[in-house]
């Protein structure tokens, strides 16, 4: 009798890379889902571009999505032909690149004893500047410690009371304690201070999060117009924000707005509110909007080693 084999049927396994059909559908809906959200965020800040550069009185029509209908860069020769917005641009330049840097370098010196776990007092001052992030003492006091201070119409009050943030030192604090405390220990014994662990060791292995704080720093000086308002007179102290605020509201007004619509009528080169608040709003925005690129990567790893602790 013969003996007959039979050969056993495995069902087909799956290959390496081989791809299932619910896994392609899963891809295809990730790409949509991105694809969209990156259209809901991207297509408005377009948009403003384009009416940025479209006539204003063709603006006016309506029917601008996607590219200017009539081109014209008038809206953005009205607001950097200005000498007071020209002055105000130097102004804007000088805090934002004296009081970021200033800024970092004053909270990281503040974060570093405060990481330190045989800090007299640790818990006390710790607890004090957390105080101070939900109670403050008011907008009159403040004036009158910075009029005692000497601070008014002085550029300095730019810088110095921005100088240190509780919550950016939280953050390089939280970072600092991340470190192995072996590494300081190590320096230490071959006799390095605190000053030498600072500079030497601290400064250097927390680089991202001091470029995740300087980013932040350098929005709030680049942003900043309420507190011109507030501690000076002088226009030439004026940041760029400031003088920005100043051109919208004068376009806003109804005699300007008359005057817009009379050269509309005569031919002549005009802009309305519209245009100038697109125009203002890309002057403002597309300087941050080229540094970021730069040190993404620094504020996606800062702010989450920096975000461990708290």
């Amino acid at each position: 009798m013969t003996a007959i084999t039979k050969k056993h049927v495995h069902a087909p396994r799956k290959m390496v890379g081989q791809r299932t059909g619910g896994e392609w559908v899963l891809d295809i809906f990730k790409i949509f889902f991105l694809a969209l959200v990156a259209v809901v965020t991207l297509y408005p800040f377009w948009n403003i571009f384009v009416v940025s550069i479209n006539d204003a009185t063709d603006a006016v029509r309506g029917g601008i999505y996607f590219w200017p209908r009539v081109f014209s860069t008038y809206s953005y020769q009205e607001i950097l032909g200005r000498p007071a917005f020209q002055h105000s641009i130097l102004v804007t330049l000088a805090r934002t690149l004296i009081g970021t840097p200033l800024a970092v370098m004053c909270t990281a010196m503040l974060a570093y004893p405060l990481a330190r776990k045989d800090l007299v007092g640790h818990k006390f001052w710790s607890l004090l500047f957390v105080f101070t992030m939900y109670f403050g003492g008011g907008q009159v006091p403040y004036y009158m410690v910075l009029k005692g201070l000497g601070l008014l119409d002085n550029f300095w009050v730019f810088i110095l009371p921005l100088v240190m943030n509780v919550y950016n030192m939280i953050l390089i604090r939280s970072y600092i304690e991340s470190m192995p405390a072996s590494l300081f220990e190590a320096v230490r014994i071959d006799g390095g201070n605190d000053l030498v662990i600072f500079f030497r060791i601290v400064l250097p292995l927390a680089k991202p999060i001091l470029m995740t704080v300087a980013l932040f720093v350098a929005i709030t000086q680049w942003n900043s117009w309420f507190d011109a308002y507030l501690y000076t007179s002088s226009q030439d102290l004026k940041p760029m924000q400031s003088i920005l605020v100043e051109i919208l509201n004068q376009y806003q007004t109804g005699a300007s707005t008359s005057q817009q619509m009379a050269a509309g009528k005569t031919g002549a080169a005009t802009v309305t509110p519209d245009s100038i608040r697109m125009a203002a709003t890309m002057v403002a925005t597309i300087p941050i909007i080229l540094v970021y690129p730069f040190i993404q990567k620094y504020f996606v790893k800062g702010i989450m080693l920096g975000a461990v602790k708290g």
